[in-house]
């Protein structure tokens, strides 16, 4: 069964408006005044192009990490997962202990030394120098263009949040939340945005942990919600595994195979090690140690992050059984909303509603910033206009921001035809991130791939899995009960596509000089990876293996409850 859409992008929001007073506003007005105000702050460290583009790689790791995890706390997270929950129940613990965390320790441990010991400015430049200009520029407008689609699905969630809570119209929100998202990361670069994003992961946790409180308490603990909702929508709808087996029938429409395979390998991997709206972030720490601790660090409270999305998702099914159908009048992507008017007060609807707006906020400025350095360094720099001095292009990256976000506007409308915004989500990763995904393993752990490769590679992967979304699954010639699954699948096509093809055109073409790939393939080395320790970074809390092995076991562990 498909994801229901509407005609209407939001057809419960008159029912959805809540009782916002002046306590409510004043909060939201404080929270915007700090804001602009890290903006301006960080505006006087901006005097060269680094600066404003990797915040001169001079961060700490808890401030990258923080704001990595926070980065990716947007529509994806809130609305996303909560909507995931409330349409097919437990199985959303797969997005964070095998869809999230083996990456993250993955990117630490492995691929963080490639990125950091070669000094790129953008996760597509490293791809210049493993391969050639074709598949460095075709990488660049694949990421460039995904980057201002899902900063539009921050828009468009923050504009049907605010406009059932606040009675705000739809253009309205975009416009105002666009504003102030153009002008702190316009004013200070990266480094607004990342010490933004340190303030919003706080801002959005006080605004999740009394809706996920209230909801358990309504429905009479957990206990009591597990109960209702095996009555409501069977057993497997609380279990993670329940119901996976091949041939079986569950609320994901998806088996243990795909869902390891296709999540836990493919769209994870993807997109956790290639998308540099996360890897930015790791970019900008001081140095390796804290570049490879970045991802380690936010692997922690991503692990219990899940509670806090999962848990209201459950609730809403619960309370409204029918829930994304028209017969309810909600969306699954309702579920939050709906839970903030049933139970939060005023004062704590104040700040529910601006940690909703801070993680749309966040969102939009990682995916803003790291299109402004994607299309200042790797398009505009190194194809158009070549051998500028250093100021100009930090105006043009503050003009192509204006771009960026001008064109997320415009996009934000294209998530209204999803019920579930997190199907969306899901169904650009697969086609962006796993073909560069594909195309970045290969390429860092195969000497002999070859210079072509990478492009044919990319190329390949991506028209797969658009291929057999498109037109194998939309079209009905092969049968997959849910776009979720759909999903997977086409992540799955997509990096074999993506593989077959780098191998056939690597036996028929040149490999690169082993000179030209010193610290670019696993097994060799450049100065950057043999950097000495920095002081201090000798404590056990500072050792990114020791760091990344106990989040994978921290991981594991919390699948022991939800399992059967």
């Amino acid at each position: 069964m498909q994801t229901p859409t509407y005609a209407h992008t939001y057809l419960a929001a008159a029912g959805l408006r809540l009782p916002t007073n002046w306590l409510d506003y004043t909060i939201l007005a404080i929270y915007f005044v700090v804001v602009l105000g890290i903006g301006f702050a960080a505006r006087r460290s901006v005097k060269t192009s680094l600066d404003f583009f990797l915040s001169g790689r001079s961060l700490p790791a808890w401030i990258t990490g923080l704001a990595f995890i926070s980065a990716n706390l947007a529509a994806t997270e809130i609305l996303g997962m909560a909507a995931n929950s409330a349409q097919y129940g437990a199985y959303t613990v797969h997005w964070y202990w095998i869809g999230a965390i083996p990456a993250m320790v993955f990117l630490g441990l492995v691929m963080m030394p490639f990125y950091y010991g070669s000094k790129v400015r953008s996760v597509p430049e490293f791809l210049l120098l493993r391969f050639d200009k074709a598949a460095h520029l075709l990488s660049s407008i694949l990421f460039a263009f995904a980057a201002i689609l899902i900063a539009g699905v921050n828009l468009y969630a923050l504009a049907i949040v605010v406009e059932a809570l606040l009675g705000w119209p739809q253009w309205v929100a975009i416009v105002v939340a666009g504003a102030f998202v153009l002008a702190y990361i316009t004013l200070g670069g990266l480094s607004s945005a990342i010490y933004n994003e340190v303030l919003q992961f706080f801002v959005i946790l006080a605004a999740l942990i009394p809706i996920t409180i209230l909801g358990l308490r309504k429905v009479g603990g957990w206990g009591g919600l597990t109960h209702k909702l095996a009555e409501t929508h069977g057993h497997n709808f609380t279990t993670a595994w329940g119901g996976t087996g091949i041939g079986s029938t569950n609320p994901l429409g998806a088996n243990w195979l795909t869902i390891v395979l296709g999540l836990g390998f493919v769209l994870s991997f993807g997109y956790w090690t290639t998308n540099f709206a996360e890897v930015q972030r790791a970019l900008s720490a001081k140095n390796l140690s804290a570049g490879q601790r970045t991802p380690l660090i936010a692997a922690y409270p991503k692990i219990f992050i899940v509670f806090l999305v999962m848990i209201p998702g459950l609730v809403a099914a619960a309370l409204v059984p029918n829930i994304g159908t028209s017969a309810s009048g909600l969306q699954y992507n309702d579920a939050i909303p709906y839970l903030m008017q049933e139970l939060l007060p005023n004062g704590v609807l104040g700040i529910a509603v601006t940690g909703l707006l801070a993680a749309f906020m966040a969102g939009m400025a990682a995916n803003v910033s790291s299109f402004n350095t994607v299309f200042t360094t790797d398009i505009w720099a190194k194809y158009v206009v070549r051998g500028r001095e250093d100021a100009y292009y930090v105006r043009f990256g503050r003009w192509i921001t204006v771009i960026g976000v001008c064109a997320s506007v415009g996009t934000a409308f294209l998530a209204s035809s999803f019920s579930n915004i997190m199907s969306y989500l899901q169904t650009l990763f697969s086609f962006f991130n796993v073909p560069m995904f594909v195309v970045f393993i290969i390429g860092m752990f195969w000497k002999r791939a070859s210079v072509k490769s990478g492009f044919w590679g990319l190329l390949a992967g991506t028209v797969t899995a658009m291929v057999n979304y498109f037109v194998l699954y939309k079209r009905g010639i092969i049968s997959i009960p849910s776009d979720q699954g759909a999903n997977f699948v086409s992540a799955i096509a997509g990096f074999l596509a993506g593989a077959v093809v780098m191998v056939l055109v690597t036996l028929f073409t040149e490999p690169k000089p082993a000179r030209e790939l010193q610290g670019l393939v696993y097994g060799t080395r450049s100065p950057g990876m043999s950097e000495p320790p920095a002081p201090g970074d000798d404590a056990w809390y500072r050792k990114p293996a020791l760091l990344g092995w106990g989040a994978v076991v921290l991981a594991a562990l919390c699948y022991i409850p939800f399992s059967f």
